[in-house]
């Protein structure tokens, strides 16, 4: 008689690939095991945040690098900006508020002369500019919470101001950080850097009692680019006459969203081949949500290498049968 296959070992195995892609597996070198109790607990998690994404789809943070000053000019005009000229409260690393032109002029001379001088204009980029935020509807004192502890863990040794804009549709944060840390070592935001700030923001969230997720665009089947700063604030103000978005289609890309959707399949028949009553509606729920995706049309099949297109949604939506 066959042994059962172990459905926790699965759902670590294509869970951890949908959603934790900073876990690469490292050819060569035998990845330690998880005990049973450890196991139980991670593939847990997993159901948890495939239920929060097909089930009950759960909202998704933003947190996003809109720029960032080449100099300590931009970098002022930033402040008044977000401030909305000193209108707005500015609150900085240690907790401190203040507002007002002269304290905007204030925190300028503090940042061009605490640490290494930063000159009007500069060939690097002196700070960046960060924005974290959440759907209509959230609470913004929550949202402004959630930053504020966001930061204290990711952008420890910098200096950085905040601002929350709650005067729009999205309540959302504004976060300018000094690009050089106290220590002397300068921020360089990467992909996965930008991944796994968008975890904390919803773990914080979700501290406060707030629904948040962090999936990438490929596990939700989404491949628009992000939008630059100057069309979404358009389209607050309603100014923007158009709302096409680009659309992702390099290669890469491409690659990106089939290996998500060959996470998905596994998952999903897992889930309906070893799991419980419960699971086997969580593949349910898997399939009606690969079959709702922006992005639902791929043309590879992972298994046999080419084939016709939709062979990965329609190995998920088999499910349904």
């Amino acid at each position: 008689m066959s042994q059962r296959p172990d459905i926790d070992g699965i759902l670590v195995q294509w869970g951890d690939r949908l959603f934790y892609p900073g876990n690469r597996i490292v050819k060569n070198q035998p990845q330690p095991k998880l005990g049973a109790l450890a196991a139980r607990r991670r593939a847990a998690a997993i159901r948890e945040r495939i239920e929060a994404t097909v089930v009950r789809r759960v909202p998704q943070v933003m947190v996003k690098v809109t720029g960032g000053g080449r100099g300590m000019k931009a970098i002022a005009a930033h402040f008044r900006y977000i401030s909305k000229n000193g209108r707005l409260e500015i609150e900085d690393e240690r907790g401190e508020t203040t507002r007002g032109k002269e304290a905007l002029c204030e925190l300028a001379d503090d940042w061009r002369f605490g640490g290494s001088l930063i000159e009007d204009a500069s060939d690097r980029r002196e700070a960046f500019n960060i924005m974290l935020s959440m759907p209509r509807g959230t609470d913004p004192l929550t949202v402004q919470w959630a930053a504020r502890e966001f930061a204290q863990i990711e952008l420890a040794d910098h200096k950085y101001v905040m601002v929350l804009h709650d005067h729009q549709a999205n309540p959302h944060v504004h976060i300018s950080v000094r690009a050089e840390s106290k220590h002397g070592r300068r921020l360089n935001p990467r992909k996965t850097d930008l991944h796994r700030w968008r975890e904390t923001f919803a773990e914080k969230l979700r501290e406060r009692g707030v629904e948040a997720e962090a999936t990438r665009q490929a596990t939700r089947g989404s491949s628009r680019n992000h939008e630059p700063l100057w069309r979404i604030k358009a389209r607050e103000d309603g100014r923007l006459r158009t709302s096409q978005a680009s659309v992702k289609a390099g290669q890469r890309a491409t690659a990106t969203r089939v290996e998500a959707a060959q996470a998905w399949t596994q998952l999903g028949r897992a889930l309906a081949a070893f799991g419980n009553a419960g699971d086997r509606d969580l593949a349910r729920a898997i399939a009606s949500y690969v079959r709702d995706m922006p992005a639902a049309r791929m043309s590879v099949d992972v298994d046999r290498g080419s084939a016709p297109p939709d062979s990965q949604v329609r190995a998920v939506l088999e499910l349904h049968r």
